[in-house]
């Protein structure tokens, strides 16, 4: 297995990696780092309303997947950190069915006081194995 360390960073997403010298993604062999993706656009610019969020921060995830080869049926794992009190954890879950429609991955949420941006309501941050072959 490779351990070569690959830099993801998809187009719509370059000013992530030079605003806030982070990146979007790593891969080390089949394994697939995404950093937290929140609703925010390729101008930092974070989208007024939950769903618009939700949405965007699942394009941004999808955008590594898609730099890397990979789809959401390749995430193992998801973590999510919510503004305050998870109050739109059942649009959240709606949104991301929409995402994860044949394979599931683990998922743990939180709640949190705040992100690095006002207004930003959710953070996703996943874990994929590209290529992964799915057994049921």
């Amino acid at each position: 297995m490779s351990t070569e360390r690959k830099l993801i960073v998809p187009p719509g997403l370059e000013s992530v990696y030079e605003t806030f010298h982070y990146a979007p993604g790593i891969q080390v062999g089949d394994t697939l780092f995404i950093s937290g993706q929140v609703g925010r656009d390729a101008n930092l610019k974070v989208l007024d309303g939950a769903e618009k969020q939700f949405v965007q921060a699942f394009e941004n995830v999808k955008a590594v997947l898609d730099a890397a080869g990979a789809t959401f049926d390749d995430v193992v794992e998801m973590e999510t950190w919510f503004a305050d009190d998870m109050a739109d954890l059942k649009l959240f879950m709606t949104v991301k069915d929409r995402y994860f429609n044949n394979h599931y991955p683990t998922w743990t949420g939180f709640a949190v006081k705040g992100f690095s941006m006002l207004g930003i309501l959710v953070e996703i941050k996943c874990t994929a194995v590209v290529g992964t072959r799915h057994v049921t």
